[in-house]
């Protein structure tokens, strides 16, 4: 497992549906090493801080195996690396593979996993594609979200080595599904609902699930 490229992008605004919007979704690839700390990455800022970065949410992966999916999707496109708004491109992580808690050095830095991503309308904005939204819960292609449990550097072709295993066996994909199905699995739904690694948020959308 490694890093393929680090990805950063502050703030911009741009013409979306007749009105101006401003988002820090065009990443770009960045040459040398990253420092990556407890919100964030050196070089990189969140639009809208209510509803992205955070601690829950200060590194966002997404795996490269999945881009040839989206360029048969989306043939017209040019998908460079970054273009689902991602801090990390990797290569060999999987949502499928990965569980909620469990623990990966990257770089120099340690990251937990936390929750898979919920894309908002920035994600069509960035793609041009009004089904963006729709079509990427449907592939269960979400990338994985991470919090910084210990500061530190990350760079291009760094290694990724799994460090811990959260015996809750919940993966990325599992979470995912329980967010989005109308009747999820129980007995999964519940082990979800007490995830100390789930953010607060989705503990509670779990719970009221159950209840």
């Amino acid at each position: 497992m490694k890093v393929v490229c680090v990805n950063v992008g502050l703030p911009r605004v741009v013409d979306w549906r007749g009105r101006r919007v401003e988002t820090a979704i065009f990443k770009q690839p960045v040459a040398g090493t990253v420092r990556v700390e407890a919100d964030n990455l050196e070089g990189d800022q969140q639009a809208d801080a209510r509803l992205h970065g955070g601690a829950d949410k200060a590194v966002y992966a997404y795996p490269a195996e999945h881009y040839p999916y989206w360029k048969e999707v989306y043939p017209d496109l040019s998908l460079g690396w970054g273009a689902f708004g991602e801090n990390l491109t990797t290569e060999g992580l999987a949502e499928s593979e990965l569980n909620i808690g469990d623990r990966l050095r990257v770089g120099t830095c340690e990251l937990v996993v936390t929750h898979p991503r919920l894309p908002c309308y920035k994600l069509e904005l960035r793609l041009g594609q009004p089904d963006a939204i729709k079509r990427f819960l449907a592939s269960e292609r979400s990338g994985i979200y991470f919090k910084v449990a210990r500061p530190g550097e990350v760079g291009a072709d760094d290694k990724i080595q799994l460090l811990e295993r959260d015996p809750r066996k919940l993966t990325v994909r599992d979470a995912a599904r329980l967010y989005t199905e109308k009747t999820p699995d129980l007995e999964m739904l519940n082990v979800a609902s007490n995830h100390p690694q789930l953010p607060a948020s989705w503990r509670e959308r779990f719970s009221k699930k159950l209840g």
